[in-house]
């Protein structure tokens, strides 16, 4: 027999072991990059390309970044200071500044437009937050009227005019749209131009009561002015889409011609070809000696391009709708504005995000080509008054990367709301 003892007992720990640290390669930045960089032999190479290319364009940049002047007079006391050494002449944005954001406005009345920017995201935030008091959308209604004292001038009388012929415009429509729609819609058009009309007689006799100094539009440039023609022109071009794709669907063949036509013919002319039509050809078709301002005439024409690719986007999210949701406001006994408002607008809006969203990037960026029928805006400002000087002449990257930047700050923001609001109102129907 063996002289080891027996043992009859299984030996069970009454600790747990502490927990081993995973491996190396399976955490942090190691990996991130094994997976998103290094994941492939392809993606190796595609990765150490991308490092070697990043690199060269650093190389370059930095200097020109970091021994940028600042102080100078012209583009010769800039090379002077470099003494040809590399470096960006960004001299030119500190003594240029503000005919990029203002353009030729007086520079005494800097804080009116100032003014009326900043007020635009108070006037805004309602309607891009829903969380916020309802309350607000009275100064949302308020802001257009504010803003066009503020930044054109001229008698308090103005504004206030315009707003009381919209009022009684609208008590008007309410009181006369439950005999017809045309019936509303044509009584608060005509109510409202008799407002205005004889209100005209007061403001010519009392033209400076609260008057700021009034600004002629051939002075509103530069950033200022893309901005006015981005925020006015979406404004309004995001209704009227809505009104378009409506009418495109509608079952009354006169409407929905009108509306196929108008479409189909504003996508089909670029949209220089518009800006023309308002420079040159619409002062044909207007009665001589009529001043109709250029740049009610280009956010007329931005408007009417805007609106039918818009009108396109939501149809398509019209059309995305499954047919019940159409039913469900018939079998609820809904008339068809009932039914638009309360079931089928809100989802095809929701769809239409980001369509509508790509239309307003691009609808901004647009704005540009007023430069092209003599419009200073910023890119008008920089190819126009800067460049031709003698001072600057040959400022070409400082000029344009400043342009770019500014562009791309408003577009991304754009971009980061609407995204932001996809997350809000979970389009992908999670």
């Amino acid at each position: 027999m063996s002289d080891k003892p027996a043992h009859n007992v299984a030996f069970v720990r009454e600790t747990t072991l502490p927990p081993s640290p995973p491996p190396v390669a399976e955490t942090g930045a190691i990996k991130w990059m094994r997976e998103n960089l290094f994941s492939s032999a392809f993606n190796s190479i595609m990765t150490i390309l991308g490092v070697l290319a990043v690199y060269q364009i650093l190389s370059l940049a930095l200097p020109w970044l970091l021994n940028g002047v600042w102080n100078a007079s012209s583009i010769r006391d800039c090379r002077e200071i470099l003494d040809g050494a590399t470096g960006g002449c960004f001299a030119v944005l500190t003594e240029r500044w503000h005919q990029l954001v203002f353009g030729r406005y007086p520079q005494d009345s800097y804080w009116r437009p100032t003014l009326a920017f900043l007020l635009m995201f108070a006037a805004f935030a309602p309607v891009l937050f829903s969380n916020l008091p309802k309350k607000m959308l009275i100064f949302t209604g308020l802001y257009p009227f504010i803003a066009y004292y503020l930044v054109w001038g001229g008698s308090v009388l103005v504004p206030i005019l315009s707003l009381v012929g919209f009022a009684v415009g609208y008590v008007v429509y309410t009181r006369l749209v439950d005999r017809s729609f045309a019936t509303g819609f044509f009584g608060g058009v005509a109510a409202a131009i008799a407002v205005w009309y004889i209100g005209g007689f007061i403001i010519n006799e009392d033209s400076t009561f609260l008057a700021l100094e009034q600004v002629e539009s051939r002075d509103i440039g530069g950033f200022m002015l893309n901005l006015i023609l981005g925020v006015v022109c979406l404004s309004v071009s995001l209704p009227l889409g809505i009104v378009l794709a409506l009418g495109r669907q509608s079952r009354m063949p006169i409407i929905k011609w009108i509306c196929v036509v108008f479409i189909e013919f504003i996508r089909g002319v670029p949209l220089i070809t518009l800006l023309f039509v308002a420079n040159v050809v619409l002062a044909y078709f207007l009665p001589p000696g009529t001043n109709f301002d250029l740049i009610l005439r280009v956010m007329i024409m931005i408007t009417m391009f805007a609106a039918a690719y818009i009108a396109e986007v939501i149809r398509g999210g019209l059309a995305a709708l499954p047919r019940g949701q159409y039913e469900a406001g018939d079998s609820l006994g809904l008339d068809y504005s009932q039914s638009m408002r309360l079931i089928i607008l809100p989802q095809a809006l929701k769809i239409s995000i980001p369509g509508i969203v790509n239309v307003a990037v691009g609808l901004f960026k647009d704005t540009t080509l007023v430069s092209v029928i003599s419009m200073f805006d910023l890119v008008g400002m920089v190819r126009g008054p800067i460049l031709a000087s003698t001072d600057w002449n040959g400022v070409y990257w400082e000029l344009f990367g400043f342009a770019a930047l500014l562009f791309f700050v408003f577009c991304y923001g754009i971009s980061q709301y609407s995204q932001w609001l996809e997350r809000q109102l979970q389009t992908d129907h999670r």
